[in-house]
């Protein structure tokens, strides 16, 4: 993952990173959305104890058990596998998601559910920031 992208998305040996300078103030991008859109975008939201994370993944095609989420330093990690083997066929399907928490943020605080439709939600409350605003004065000579 490079520097500049905070969200990187691979399925198989496909991936897509969105750099946070392409995000709007909603953490969408620019353009026509899908709901799937909405479902893998990062979300900010303010309830009654201040900022928190939300972040919602498609993973309607794994059973609970075949998902796993964690933190490694300051990333989440979502990550799901299927394997399924018959005498007349195999399937294989993986999903990763890698997202940079910010700074700050308590490991210990992440939540995360799971929907009866496959969607996993992952919230976090984010660090506060001090005080929101400081005069500064000007030195007049």
């Amino acid at each position: 993952m490079s520097e500049g992208n905070f969200f990187s998305s691979s399925v198989r040996s496909s991936s897509n990173t969105v750099s946070s300078s392409s995000l709007d103030t909603q953490g969408q991008g620019g353009g026509k959305n899908t709901w799937l859109d909405s479902i893998n975008s990062p979300l900010i939201q303010e309830d009654g104890d201040g900022k928190s994370l939300k972040l919602r993944f498609d993973v309607s095609q794994y059973q609970p058990e075949e998902i796993v989420v964690k933190t490694v330093d300051n990333k989440l990690l979502v990550h799901a596998k299927h394997e399924e083997k018959t005498d007349t066929k195999s399937v294989y399907r993986e999903y990763n998601r890698e997202f940079l928490l910010p700074k700050n943020t308590n490991p210990e605080s992440i939540r995360s559910s799971l929907s009866k439709d496959g969607v996993l939600t992952v919230e976090a409350p984010l660090p506060a920031l001090g005080a929101p605003e400081k005069l500064i004065p000007i030195d007049k000579k």
